[in-house]
């Protein structure tokens, strides 16, 4: 699991980045590649920001002072069918450098990070010393070329009740490495059933109560052993945070629960390009750029989810689906005390 998770997470937010050539994307100069890179990327930053806002309650009804629950929570968050996700537009008109081989000078739609469009050649395009300088090469697919179509997400979480009707909530994923990626996930949460200030709290069929859940993700992959260009300290580093505000609804029955809610989620990506890199192919080669660029992609949306609650004794297990933007399945294996 911790292979797969970091391999495919990993993968998604920092690697999809590094596949496009950054000799190649330089090449076009760096504001060129910071915007072609802002539009490739978004639809990925915006997938994980749903992803990893999901989780936060299984049911309305809050844990009493000392109950507890601990989780293990996994998140698969599709976008098979978001063919508005998985292209933009590219208009040469937009860029310095960057032109279609193509019809070029024409806009035409381009793979982005969850994409599948291969095989778009491009050109760059400039004097040097007089001489005209020309430097072809082919703009990157995205996961779903490599047939992954869905962003997982996965952690611990404990929730305890603390006063009457109000629990906190933590969720942690210790830092993780694989071959030269690592990441990290923690979060806090407060969940407050509002129903139990009432006198008939004991005997309603229903509980109702609103949810606040802060989530964090740091990552980063080395490039020094990818040589994908030359320089040196050559890395990504990305870090994602979401806040989701829910009203969650659920039954209060011995074994089998039900419950919904409606959130709204907002969130903020940074990934950061950091390093040296010589580029060492068209007109701006010889060219040098220090931490050439980052990448920023805010996230707003509201989601609804429907979800349920098998409690046997200390072992609970539950199921939800979350729709929204980009639509989520979270399944939690729970073990708790009241």
């Amino acid at each position: 699991m911790k292979n797969l998770f970091t391999c495919v997470f990993l993968g998604a937010c920092l690697t999809t980045a590094a596949q496009a050539d950054f000799n190649n994307v330089l090449a076009a100069g760096v504001e060129d590649a910071e915007r072609f890179t802002t539009d490739y990327m978004a639809p990925l930053s915006e997938s994980v920001v749903y992803s990893m806002s999901t989780g936060w309650y299984n049911t309305a009804d809050a844990k009493p002072l000392g109950g507890f629950e601990i989780s293990i929570i996994g998140n698969i968050t599709g976008f098979k069918n978001k063919e508005d996700k998985k292209t933009f537009i590219l208009d040469p008109s937009d860029y310095e450098n960057l032109d279609f081989v193509e019809n070029p000078g024409v806009a035409r739609e381009v793979s982005t990070a969850l994409g599948d469009i291969s095989g778009t050649q491009v050109y760059v395009e400039g004097e040097v010393l007089g001489v005209t300088v020309r430097e072809t090469f082919e703009l990157p697919s995205g996961l779903a070329g490599e047939n992954i179509d869905f962003v997982p997400s996965g952690y611990l979480q404990a929730s305890v009740g603390v006063i009457k009707g109000t629990e906190i909530k933590a969720r942690f994923l210790p830092k993780m490495e694989y071959e030269d990626a690592s990441i990290g996930l923690f979060g806090l949460g407060i969940q407050h059933d509002f129903t139990k200030l009432l006198p008939a709290d004991k005997i309603l069929p229903v509980a109702i109560s609103a949810v606040i859940g802060y989530t964090n993700i740091n990552g980063d992959y080395d490039l020094s052993n990818a040589r994908l260009i030359e320089g040196e300290n050559q890395r990504i580093e990305a870090e994602i945070s979401s806040w989701a505000f829910g009203a969650v609804v659920s039954t209060k029955l011995p074994i089998i629960n039900f419950y919904g809610g409606v959130n709204y989620i907002t969130g903020k990506s940074v990934t950061d390009v950091l390093g040296t890199y010589r580029v060492n192919s068209g007109p701006f080669e010889s060219e040098t750029y220090e931490d050439p660029f980052s990448i920023v992609k805010k996230v707003n949306g509201v989601t609804g989810t429907l979800g349920t609650k098998l409690k046997l004794g200390f072992f609970r297990l539950n199921a939800e689906y979350n729709l929204g933007e980009f639509n989520t399945a979270t399944v939690g294996v729970n073990f708790g005390f009241r």
